[in-house]
Order: C-alpha cells, then sequence, then structure tokens
C-alpha cells in the first residue's frame, strides 16, 4: 500500500492513471476511502498468499511425501525428503533469497496480472499507456512482495 502511495502520487504517474482512466481530483474525493483501503488491504493479504506459492517451493512437502509412499524405492528417501521441505534439509533454503522471489515476482505479474489487465484494459478500450502504468504497478509490487515472502525464513 505505501508503494500505491508513491506509485500513484499525481507527481509520479498519478496524474497519467488519472488522465487515462478519466478520474478527476473531485471524483477521487468521493467515496469511503475507509472501506476502499480495507478492502485492498484484504486482497493485498489474499494476494500475499497466492505469490507466496510461487516464490517458496518448499511447500509442496505433501505432494513430495505422496508420491514417496506410491514407490518404495523412494520411501527410503522420504524422511530426506521430508528434511528438505520442512527445513531441516541441506536444501531447505534453497531458492530463499530477496532475489530469487523478486524474479518469481516478476514472472507472476508478467503471466499472469498482465494478461488479466491486459485483457479487461482491452474490452474496456482503455489505452495502452493505461495497461502500462498499471502493469508496472503490479510487477514492482509483485517484485517487492515476493522478495520480502522468500527472504522471510
Amino acid at each position: 500500500m505505501i508503494l500505491g502511495f508513491i506509485y500513484y502520487h499525481p507527481k509520479v504517474l498519478g496524474g497519467v492513471w488519472m488522465a487515462e482512466t478519466g478520474l478527476t481530483e473531485e471524483k477521487m474525493k468521493g467515496g469511503n476511502m475507509a472501506l476502499v483501503f480495507s478492502v485492498s488491504f484484504v486482497l493485498s493479504l489474499m494476494l500475499s498468499i497466492s505469490v507466496m506459492t510461487n516464490v517458496v517451493h518448499q511447500l509442496g512437502v505433501d505432494g513430495a511425501l505422496y508420491y514417496a509412499q506410491k514407490d518404495p524405492a523412494r520411501m527410503a528417501k522420504a524422511e530426506e525428503v521430508k528434511a528438505m521441505f520442512v527445513g531441516t534439509g541441506e536444501y531447505a533454503n534453497d531458492g530463499r533469497s530477496i532475489k530469487h522471489g523478486a524474479i518469481h515476482g516478476i514472472i507472476v505479474a508478467l503471466f499472469f496480472m498482465l494478461p488479466i489487465l491486459g485483457t479487461n484494459a482491452l474490452f474496456e478500450r482503455k489505452s495502452f499507456k493505461y495497461i502500462l502504468v498499471n502493469a508496472g504497478y503490479w510487477t514492482i509490487c509483485l517484485a517487492i512482495m515476493g522478495a520480502i515472502i522468500c527472504a522471510w525464513k
């Protein structure tokens, strides 16, 4: 939300965004801002859960152990697999860095958020500039979110 305050500030990209959406300062002052920010916060929390499943690869322990149990040869290594995923094995922290999380956040933004935003914008007859402003925000936001989540061990 702090990023949004900066990014969409009229002196940064807020003026461009308002022009592309057709909003005015008067329209922006209307509405229940407490509700807007409260719902936005809840939606951000929901998004962070989704991002977490994309940036932290150690969350797949259930699937790994399920398939290990089906194969006797793998079952012998099940404890090693379990240790790897739950944080006690030598691979428990692989890919748990700011850079890794940021890269995966950018991937989520480009291959998930951009197609959704772009499709909606095209049917709403919004400009390419509108798509770039919003996709740019979400790319930065998800890169930061992914970096924090991934590095937070």
